[in-house]
């Protein structure tokens, strides 16, 4: 190779080529474009003239933070009648020690409207915490309604088959002993005849059951099926007398049979 050929792999060709990676060159400026911007900016902070607000604060801030110097008038009274830095007021050192802490009011608002607005806050909780616990209250009053009515519910299914298992054994035993004809209509239980009633009769039957519910006909059932026939419907026995039968009989409820 002649010395006047460039050897195309050496540095000095190399450096001379231009860079010409895609977007590289777009990146640089960016980079340097945000740097200049980010000095531009410090240099606007330092050179920026404080507003009268935010020198007061600083100047406020520097005097908080320094102690009264002797130079205070009052502190130089204070001193005169026995006052050491660093002691608490009084006769016996034992109030304040701390001066009374600066508040700085920011808003508009009057003097007094801080304790108006918590005095609303507080009443408005109070009605909140009222009005949450009247909803409690009634949730438990429904609760205790419903359970109510479910055991009421519960003990009138119970009452209406102790009552018809009592038609039965009445009509039962009532057949035993020869008895054609139950002492009263609803003592036996209800049979679909093919023939129609008399409309009259019917109409007065019916005003005579409606007087007594299904608890007030079983009592009377019980009450006849212990006396004529000496039959507990809960013990599930005919006994041979009446002194046998409460003898061996708990009672003539079914409360107590349980």
């Amino acid at each position: 190779m002649s010395d006047e050929e460039e050897d195309y792999m050496s540095d000095a060709f190399l450096s001379k080529i231009q860079d010409v990676k895609p977007g590289v060159s777009m990146v640089r400026r960016a980079k340097e474009a945000i740097k200049k911007e980010e000095k531009q900016k410090e240099k606007n902070i330092q050179n920026r003239q404080k507003s009268y607000k935010e020198q007061e604060k600083e100047s406020r801030e520097a005097a908080l933070q320094s102690s009264i110097s002797n130079e205070n008038k009052g502190f130089a009274l204070l001193q005169k009648m026995g006052y050491k830095a660093g002691q608490g007021l009084g006769k016996e050192g034992a109030g304040r020690v701390d001066p009374i802490p600066l508040t700085i009011k920011a808003d508009r608002g009057g003097i007094g409207l801080e304790e108006v607005k918590k005095r609303k806050a507080e009443e408005e909780l109070h009605h909140y915490r009222q009005k949450v616990r009247a909803k409690q209250q009634n949730e438990a009053k429904s609760l205790e309604d419903f359970r109510s009515r479910v055991r009421t519910e519960r003990e009138e299914r119970k009452i209406e088959g102790d009552l018809r298992r009592s038609q039965r054994s009445c009509e039962q035993l009532d057949n035993q002993k020869g008895i054609s004809v139950p002492r009263e209509p609803w003592y036996w239980p209800k049979v679909d005849a093919d023939n129609e009633e008399d409309p009259a009769e019917e109409e007065d039957e019916e005003e005579e059951i409606t007087e007594l519910n299904s608890f007030d006909k079983l009592q009377f059932i019980t009450s006849y099926l212990r006396g004529v026939h000496f039959y507990c419907l809960w013990c599930g026995t005919a006994f041979n007398d009446e002194e046998d039968l409460s003898s061996n009989c708990p009672g003539d409820t079914a409360a107590d049979h349980e």
